[in-house]
């Protein structure tokens, strides 16, 4: 099977905002959802939770940043999408203290228009692994109600990087004072022993939003087994879709607050 094929019920088109173009593809019915990706790609696991929330009643946005659409997960492929589709292009960044990436300025357009085409209350978000901080940064885009951040690795490089989170102090200023003037909320989801996620990491948005910020934690035992890899993907890899796995009560919270945040 070609890697797009896992795409054949998605809409693809292109989107510009300032010096950035991205493929995006579009899939379901009403208020809108982007779905950022993380390493190495679009991979099927994405693609399967963005089904999934489309059947729960949304429009789903998934934008390709880096690596192919549709390509299987393997290890070299996700370390040549590391090096030559982010460390090395001015759209992102890996260090502490810098901010977000410059990308995020476009997905908060793609925001913007999501919304105008898709209504609803907003849009909601979710960035995992090396995106999982967008969501976050998002916020100072008023379409912007639901950001998730799913197991949020950036920054990976840096003095006091552990506890650093990936946004500008501006906007997590804008996302605290929007939570409470708004009534806003946001989750994290992480395997509590993912040595890219610290428990650093977390302490830290939990004393920056307080109540505001919803985290689910699990265990390795939570994961899905079986994959090869050290637990980390909540979603997607590492994603037991049976009913009633932590893992998968995870994913059914974090669509229900896309639903209620949104409007869906």
């Amino acid at each position: 099977m070609a890697d797009r094929d896992v795409l054949a019920n998605y809409q693809a088109f292109e989107f510009t905002h300032g010096k950035w173009t991205r493929e995006v593809f579009r899939r379901g019915t009403g208020p809108a959802v982007i779905i950022i990706h993380e390493i190495p790609g679009l991979h099927e696991g994405v693609i399967r939770f963005a089904d999934h929330v489309a059947a729960a009643g949304m429009t789903v946005f998934l934008p390709s940043l880096f690596g192919q659409p549709g390509k299987p997960v393997t290890i070299p492929y996700a370390i040549g999408s590391m090096i030559s589709g982010i460390c090395i292009r001015r759209e992102f960044h890996v260090w502490a203290g810098k901010g977000s990436s410059r990308i995020v300025d476009w997905l908060r357009a793609l925001a913007r228009q999501a919304h105008e085409e898709c209504g609803g209350k907003g849009v909601g978000a979710v960035g995992m692994c090396f995106t999982g901080g967008f969501a976050l940064a998002m916020m100072t885009e008023p379409a912007m109600v639901a950001p998730v951040l799913s197991q949020p690795s950036q920054p990976v490089f840096g003095k006091g990087k552990a506890e650093a989170i990936d946004a500008s102090p501006a906007e997590i200023a804008c996302a605290r004072r929007r939570f409470e003037d708004e009534d806003l909320s946001m989750i994290g989801l992480r395997f509590k022993s993912d040595r890219l996620v610290p428990d650093a990491r977390f302490d830290a948005l939990k004393r920056e939003f307080g109540d505001r910020f919803e985290a689910i934690e699990l265990e390795d035992e939570d994961a899905l087994q079986g994959t090869g890899m050290a637990p980390h993907s909540v979603l997607t890899i590492h994603l037991d879709d049976r009913a009633g796995t932590p893992t998968k009560l995870a994913e059914e919270r974090v669509i229900a607050f896309f639903k209620s945040r949104t409007g869906a």
